[in-house]
């Protein structure tokens, strides 16, 4: 069984990206969705290990101490943030671990997992990404207006990403991740083992030829 790849979404708001993340692990058995830790109280509703890991903040912190956290953040006095454990879990069940995330985020993970893929959704314009914030109809004018200044911020990263995806067709961008995904597990970096079986059994045809 081949070790599954660490995949970090990130995309301006209102992109998409959270319900493209819905429909891989829909759509697909090989994904799992990353699952964050916080130390903030559960709302109702939420299960332990399914929407949050939920723990206190000297365990948070000690995890941090151990080097046991991919990124992590602290938000209104409550940590947020990746768990190194259970991604590397999934990835060494053969499992596709999709994280959504910010880019200060997902340029943390790329310095602890070299090899991860960076993808970056974008609607078509800034011209359609302002009118789907629009287009919710459950934010002020003012909310939008971060959030599109937030935009241009984010958008003055997007270089160091792998691939950006475009958001035009729901259906059609889906199958553009899974097809970037999937054709990560052929590149000669993650085919090491099959190169060195075949050049080993190479060898030792050519010393029974002599």
């Amino acid at each position: 069984m081949s070790k599954g790849i660490l995949t970090v979404i990130s995309g301006f708001s209102g992109a998409g990206k959270g319900t493209l993340m819905k429909r891989l692990t829909r759509d697909y058995d090989n994904y799992a969705l990353s699952v964050s830790m916080t130390t903030r109280a559960p709302r109702e509703g939420e299960r332990d290990g399914i929407e949050y890991f939920f723990v206190d903040t000297d365990t948070f912190q000690e995890r941090i101490r151990q080097n046991r956290m991919l990124e992590y953040a602290c938000y209104c006095g409550n940590y947020y943030g990746t768990p190194r454990d259970y991604v590397q879990e999934q990835l060494e069940a053969g499992k596709d671990v999709i994280l959504e995330i910010e880019i200060q985020g997902a340029l943390q993970i790329r310095k602890l997992i070299p090899d991860c893929l960076l993808l970056f959704v974008t609607p078509p314009s800034a011209g359609e990404l302002k009118r789907r914030l629009e287009g919710r109809g459950t934010e002020t004018p003012e909310v939008i207006a971060r959030r599109l200044a937030r935009a241009i911020e984010e958008s003055e990263g997007v270089e160091a990403y792998d691939y950006i995806v475009i958001n035009d067709d729901l259906e059609e961008c889906e199958k553009r991740i899974h097809s970037i995904v999937q054709n990560a597990h052929y590149t000669s970096a993650r085919q090491d083992a099959l190169i060195k079986e075949i050049r080993g059994e190479l060898k030792k045809f050519s010393k029974g030829a002599e």
